[in-house]
Order: C-alpha cells, then sequence, then structure tokens
C-alpha cells in the first residue's frame, strides 16, 4: 500500500464528509473539488481513493488481507447507485442474521453452444464453438442476446445471436464468406466488449485478442466489421479488459507470475482502450493472485494458481470472476473452476467464499470435464436471474488435451451471492447511509416469515412514520419488493439525511435493499452485461425490466 494507505484515505473522508454529518450537503462537484485539494478521489459509495492509484506493491500478500475500504468504511455510505448487497460488511453496523453464500447451479440441458460448423471442427481433437472471456451481451438496440466466441481451437472468433439467451444462432456474415467468423487467425483468450457509453458509434463495440505477445485492439459498429487493428503494450497470453463505470476508466486484467504464485494479475488502468494500451513492460502494477485461502484439490495436492480474471460492474460493486487453477493432471484437461470475488474499489479484492460459484464436473464424459472458465461481460440479468455462461472441455481420457470445447450456462437469483437469513428472528441495523430517492426497495424471500423495517437517527431512535409498528409486513419471495408505512409512501423527510435502516426478519432471507427515485424500483445501478428490458448500462426499468 501507498504512503496514503488506509489512514489518509479514512481522514480524508471525515474530513469530507463532516460538512454532510452537519447538514450541508455538498454536490458532487464540490464533494470532487474537496478532495482533489487533499489529491483524491471521492468514489460513488463516500470510499475516498489516495492519489497515488492505484497501489503499488512490491510483493503480493501470501494471505488474504481485508480490503482498506472494510477496515475502515466511511462514516456515511451515500447509496443513489444501485442494489446493496450483502455480500461484505460494507453496509453493517451490526446483525444477528446468518450470513450465507450461494453458488450458481447449471442449466440442465448444456451446452448451448457446440462446434458444429467445418471451421470450429476442422482444430481436432480439439473442435472449438467456447468463450474463453470472449463476450456475451444483451443488445438493446437489436434486442438480442450477442455471442463471440472462440471457433476452432486458437483458430478464429465468431459470431452467435439468440432471442432468449438458450437457443443460438450463428448466422452467415460477409466477413469472410459463408461463416459466421469475424477474425481468422491465431488468437488466444479475447474480449468482447458493447460499450454503451461510447462517444462515437464506430467504437459501440471494442475487442482484445491476444496474439504475438500482445493484444491485438480495435472497434466495431455492428460487432462483426472490425476496425483497423492497435497493438498494446506486453503481456501474457490470458489477458482481458473491462470497463469500470464507477471510475470512468479500462481496465487491463494482464496474466503475468510471479515468484511463489506462479500465474498472477497485473493492473493497468487507462480512460481510452485503445490509446491508452501502449504500456511500457515495467508500467502495470501488481494487482492480484491465489492465496492460502484458496483450497487444494485432494488429487493433486498443488498450491492453486489465478489463471484469470473477467470482471463487471455489477449493481454498486464490480463483481470479480476469478478462474482459479489447481494444478494440471497428467490424464485430464486442466479442472480450472469459476470462484468469486468483490470490489467496492476497483482494485482490493473480498473472497469470502473459495468454493467453486462454477465448478468443474468430475465426471468423465461430461461436456465440462474440463477447464470452466467465465465469459467477457460477466453475467446477464434475464428478470429474475443471473445468466452466467461459461467454457467448458470435455477433455480426452488419458491426455491434457482439451477435446471437445462447447459454451454453458449457470444461473443464479438476482442478487443472489450472498443472503442473511433468519431461521426465527433476527435484526440487521445499517451504517450510517445518505439518499435522493424515496422508496424502499428490498430482494428477499419472506414467504414463510415476514421483513419489518425501519428508519433511525444516529442515536439509534425511530424517526416517525417509519417506525417497525408501522410497517407493513413484506411478506413474499420477490426480487424487487416494496416496503411501505401506514400514513407514509415515501421516505421524502429523510431524504439527504445520514439515517441507518434497521430490518426484522422472520423465517426468510434479505439479499439486497436500495432507495429509489421511481416507484416503479429502478436501482440506477450497473447491470452487467445487460438483459431483457433493460435499455442502457444502468437499470432505468424497475418492475418493467424484471421480467424476460
Amino acid at each position: 500500500m501507498s504512503e496514503n494507505g488506509p489512514a489518509t484515505m479514512c481522514t480524508v473522508a471525515r474530513q469530507v464528509l463532516a460538512a454532510v454529518l452537519a447538514g450541508i450537503l455538498l454536490s458532487g462537484v464540490q464533494l470532487r473539488e474537496a478532495v482533489a485539494a487533499k489529491g483524491g478521489e471521492v468514489l460513488y459509495n463516500g470510499i475516498v481513493l489516495p492519489a497515488d492509484w492505484p497501489p503499488r506493491m512490491e510483493r503480493l500478500p501470501r494471505d488474504p488481507v481485508l480490503p482498506p475500504y472494510l477496515a475502515s468504511p466511511p462514516d456515511v455510505v451515500p447509496i443513489d447507485v444501485g442494489r446493496q448487497l450483502f455480500v461484505d460488511d460494507f453496509l453493517i453496523q451490526s446483525t444477528t442474521l446468518k450470513r450465507t453464500y450461494h453458488t450458481s447451479r447449471y442449466y440442465p440441458q448444456n451446452p448451448l453452444l457446440v462446434p458444429d460448423r467445418p471451421w470450429e471442427t476442422k482444430t481436432k481433437p480439439n473442435p472449438c464453438a467456447m468463450v474463453f472471456s470472449d463476450g456475451v451481451w444483451y443488445d438493446p438496440e437489436d434486442g438480442l442476446f450477442k455471442m463471440w466466441y472462440m471457433g476452432g481451437y486458437v483458430a478464429g472468433t465468431c459470431y452467435a445471436t439468440s432471442k432468449d439467451g438458450i437457443h443460438w444462432d450463428k448466422p452467415e456474415l460477409d466477413v469472410f464468406s459463408g461463416t459466421n467468423l469475424v477474425q481468422q487467425g491465431y488468437r488466444d483468450s479475447a474480449t468482447v466488449w458493447l460499450d454503451l457509453e461510447a462517444k462515437e458509434r464506430r467504437g459501440r463495440f471494442k475487442m482484445g485478442y491476444y496474439s504475438g505477445g500482445k493484444l491485438v485492439l480495435q472497434t466495431s459498429s455492428d460487432g462483426v466489421h472490425w476496425s483497423q487493428p492497435v497493438q498494446s503494450g506486453p503481456t501474457g497470453d490470458r489477458t482481458t479488459f473491462f470497463y469500470n463505470p464507477f471510475r470512468k476508466k479500462w481496465v487491463f486484467s494482464l496474466r503475468a507470475g510471479a515468484s511463489g504464485f506462479g500465474r498472477i494479475r497485473k493492473y493497468w488502468e487507462a480512460d481510452d482502450l485503445l490509446a491508452g494500451a501502449a504500456w511500457k513492460a515495467d508500467q502495470p502494477v501488481l494487482w492480484v493472485g491465489a492465496d492460502s485461502a484458496d483450497p487444494m484439490r485432494e488429487d493433486l495436492k498443488t498450491a492453486p494458481q489465478l489463471y484469470n480474471l473477467d470482471c463487471v460492474a455489477y449493481e454498486s460493486l464490480l463483481l470479480g470472476l476469478f478462474t482459479i487453477w489447481r494444478g494440471q493432471p497428467a490424464d485430464r484437461a486442466k479442472p480450472n473452476e469459476v470462484c468469486l470475488g468483490f470490489s467496492r474499489d476497483g482494485f482490493h479484492w473480498y473472497r469470502p467464499d473459495r468454493r467453486a460459484f462454477v465448478p468443474v464436473s468430475e465426471t468423465q464424459g461430461d461436456w465440462n470435464w474440463g477447464n470452466v472458465q467465465s465469459a467477457g461481460g460477466g453475467c446477464l440479468v434475464v428478470g429474475d436471474q443471473l445468466y452466467f455462461y461459461v467454457s467448458a472441455r470435455a477433455g480426452i481420457p488419458g491426455s491434457r488435451s482439451s477435446g471437445r470445447c462447447t459454451t454453458g450456462l449457470a444461473t443464479l437469483r438476482r442478487d443472489g451471492f450472498a443472503s442473511l437469513d433468519a431461521e426465527d428472528e433476527g435484526v440487521l441495523t445499517t451504517r450510517p447511509v445518505r439518499f435522493r430517492g424515496r422508496f424502499l426497495f428490498v430482494n428477499a424471500d419472506t414467504k414463510q416469515g415476514q421483513l419489518l423495517v425501519e428508519v433511525i437517527d444516529q442515536d439509534g431512535e425511530p424517526i416517525p412514520p417509519f417506525t417497525r409498528q408501522r410497517c407493513v409486513p413484506v411478506r413474499e419471495d420477490s426480487t424487487l419488493a416494496r416496503v411501505r408505512w401506514q400514513g407514509a409512501e415515501e421516505l421524502s423527510t429523510v431524504v439527504g439525511k445520514p439515517v441507518r435502516f434497521r430490518f426484522y426478519l422472520q423465517h426468510g432471507s434479505l439479499y439486497a435493499f436500495w432507495v429509489s427515485p421511481d416507484e416503479s424500483g429502478a436501482s440506477y445501478g450497473y447491470v452487467a452485461a445487460g438483459g431483457p428490458g433493460l435499455t442502457g448500462p444502468v437499470d432505468r426499468a424497475g418492475r418493467k425490466g424484471s421480467r424476460p
């Protein structure tokens, strides 16, 4: 950590937010100017970054390290951006509820995309139609799911579309006549990003694929016809990139190596993807690797390594899809699998659950017996579910070869990474929060019980009429349920003030809460790779986008 570490961050945050606590509502510009005077940056959630950013480390930690924003959280947390998830204690002052982390479920009819075209099957013994990061997105302009994937083993990039995210078509394109290829020739890992904030249409789609020790970067207006390539600085083969909309930065997740760690990630950020990609070998900083909390496989007893890290903004945080390498058997493809991490500052990761979120199969003959890895874009919001597309390899028994490479789907309840649960009854009190919205919503399963909420002041006293006694019980299983109080339809009287929410939960699970400016429940948080009913990079739809 730099000299401007957690202590300095905390000092600056308290100085800036003191005005808020005193009742002075600073504008975003005023906040930025106040922090700029201290040399830092205030994030959307009240976290203050030091002037020296990103942090520079001499070596990666061997053991897990608590992110500085959890060690010293802001005095008041602004919650205007996105659903507030309980994946960590950032929002929690105290609770008697029990936290449960959840893993995904495979779609029963996997795989969804298989190699069945000549250019996909010619690369024997490894026919290939798989996302190797690449990208799966919902394009609101065309109302279609769109997928870019490796067609033929390291032989090119193909394009497919779907109306429902389950059944995929491989359209015949004019780039390479008679095929659905949009890029041909050697490629390893790739990323395709649908940039809905692009200033020019020609930059709406962005692609980078590894070849010759660098990334080949291109842009496109339609995701099919691509610009002349630009090369990045030097990097390793499993390199990807993503956009951090909270800071308006493009971030390269660079494959590198470190003594004692094997494969790790280095970090490079830029304001412009193409113009900022010309880093020199010594410029990217150490970022993250596997650590002592990542379990070894019993059959291999090999220290895990971080094979890849795909990231995406989901609601109010960054979601990290960590592909963990657990060793290389002599007689099967790599048993890689996808685990999760969460970040609220875009650099430091909290990884509380080291189980596989999307696991490899241990059954020889399964489509995913080897090397499960994530897709660029991370996940899609499809009604009340999140869709995670992954690549997998069937392997060839007795060999390290990949065998048939395909694309499958895993699903999770929306916001369902972690729940706070009460078998009988429990209470949760948030840290002080501040908001501009007027309507409180929750994602909760209380069909066997109920949820009551009250708003309390800095002294812990309920603020009438938002008391437990006047709260209308929430008794349903819903990813978007509105909380009401008798005699109060909205939270107007406490807007802009630091308050806390206290949740009383009986026989149920609480996944998230948020305060929306709209009665629709729109969260104004980021929706990863999008989904039906969502028209942009953030949720402005609420209930209108809650069904596929």
